[in-house]
Order: structure tokens, then C-alpha cells, then sequence
């Protein structure tokens, strides 16, 4: 008897022991299916929400109206491995002259920037507030950079492709420069006013004694042989040193 039950103690430990060796496994499995399933859901819902914004993002147009109170509207689509975008505008009816309407489109590979692919419309919000800025929405920059992709390089950015109706940038207008010719005043001569003297009454001016002054008389002599030759052979600067050395010589 007590062999018998040693025996079927241990068959029971080892029955015991299979089973929940087993149990184990079953359950590591069950956290294993478990776990993919939830990776592979969070993985379908992070696809599903970015293909749900970009949808957003070309499906839903972004409206605004520029400066003038142009009406406009932004559209999204894709061109290949670029984002292409349309602006479409239309200008406010002036009595029966219907309103101006023009339209001009964008081009770039703004999924280079890492935002941009975490949320696409706000991108494109981001570029709708320069345009509304504007009075033309198609005569602004070339090239746009959204402040949340603005350090990224030229081809993550949008930039202009074409226009219609084609209107050329107004070229900034030079200043007309007018000459005017100073007019240069006539210079008048002063006017002497005769002075008016002041007689004081009872008193009578007195003229002024003039006394005559005494005249020189001069004395021709007549000019000496050695004047002569200094006025024929000297210059008449030198004339009294000529005349000095002629004289000097002679005697």
C-alpha cells in the first residue's frame, strides 16, 4: 500500500508540474498576441490619422480673403513626389463690372520637413496668413517659408510655379526728378541818400578856411650825356644805375 501510494504521489507531482509548465506557455503566448496586436493597432491608427489629415488637408480647401477683400481659396493635390497648390481668387463686383478673378499655382516637396508630416494643414494655415497680407495673393514672394519648416532648404519649400491672367511685377517706379532753376535775385546798387545837414536855428554855417598850399616848382635840367646813353642802353628800372656807372666811367 505504501508503495502504491508513492507512486501515485509522484505521477500526481509530475502531472501537476506538466500542467503548469503548459499554463505557462499558453499565457506567455497570449501576452505575445497581445502585444503585436496592439502594436499593429496603434500602427493602423497612427496611418489612419495622418492619411485622415492629409485627406483633410486636400480634400477641405483653406479660405481667407486678402487685403482688397479678395475672395480666395487654397487647394491641395499631388504632382509625383511634389505637393502642388492652388490659389484661386476673385475680386469684389463693382456695380454690373464683375469682380477681377485670377489664379496662380505652387509647387514643393514640403514632406521633407518633419511638421509638415506630423500636420500638414497647418502648414499650408501657416502660408495662408502671408497671403492674406496681400492685395494680389499671386504678386507676392517666390518662394514661402512657413515658420514651422523655415530652416529647411528651398526644395521642402513652396515655391511659385505659374500665373493667369500672366500680369509682370510692377518694377518699382523711379522718382521724377524736377529741375527747377534757382532764380538768382537781381543785385541792386544801394541807394545813396544825400545827407541832410541839421542847421540848429541861430546859427549860421561858417565856410571852412582853405588855405592854399604852396606849389612846386620844377626845374628842367637838361639831361647829361650819361642819361642819354643810360636811356638808350638800360632798361628804365635800372635807369639811375646806369646813368651812376656811365657818369663814374666818363670822369
Amino acid at each position: 500500500i505504501i508503495h502504491l501510494n508513492n507512486t501515485f504521489f509522484v505521477s500526481f507531482t509530475f502531472i501537476k508540474s506538466e500542467m503548469l509548465s503548459a499554463l505557462t506557455h499558453s499565457l506567455l503566448l497570449l501576452l505575445a498576441v497581445t502585444v503585436c496586436a496592439s502594436d499593429a493597432q496603434t500602427n493602423n491608427s497612427s496611418v489612419n490619422k495622418q492619411q485622415q489629415q492629409q485627406r483633410s488637408t486636400w480634400e477641405e480647401p483653406i479660405k481667407f480673403s486678402t487685403k482688397i477683400k479678395d475672395s480666395c481659396t487654397m487647394v491641395v493635390s499631388g504632382a509625383g513626389d511634389y505637393t502642388r497648390l492652388r490659389v484661386s481668387c476673385k475680386g469684389l463686383s463693382q456695380g454690373q463690372t464683375p469682380g477681377r478673378s485670377y489664379y496662380c499655382d505652387f509647387q514643393g516637396k514640403p514632406s521633407l520637413c518633419r511638421a509638415y508630416s506630423l500636420n500638414p494643414r497647418h502648414y499650408f494655415t501657416q502660408m495662408m496668413w502671408e497671403l492674406r497680407k496681400l492685395s494680389h495673393a499671386c504678386q507676392g514672394p517666390k518662394i514661402y517659408r512657413p515658420h514651422m519648416c523655415k530652416k529647411y532648404a528651398d526644395e521642402a519649400q513652396m515655391t511659385f510655379l505659374t500665373s493667369w491672367p500672366k500680369t509682370p511685377a510692377p518694377k518699382p517706379s523711379k522718382p521724377v526728378q524736377e529741375t527747377r532753376k534757382q532764380v538768382v535775385p537781381a543785385q541792386t546798387k544801394p541807394v545813396t541818400t544825400p545827407k541832410l545837414v541839421k542847421l540848429q536855428l541861430g546859427k549860421v554855417p561858417q565856410p571852412r578856411k582853405t588855405t592854399p598850399k604852396p606849389v612846386k616848382t620844377t626845374t628842367e635840367q637838361p639831361d647829361s650825356s650819361a642819361s642819354q646813353l643810360a636811356s638808350e642802353y638800360c632798361w628804365q628800372s635800372l635807369h639811375g644805375f646806369c646813368t651812376y656807372i656811365i657818369s663814374w666811367f666818363q670822369n
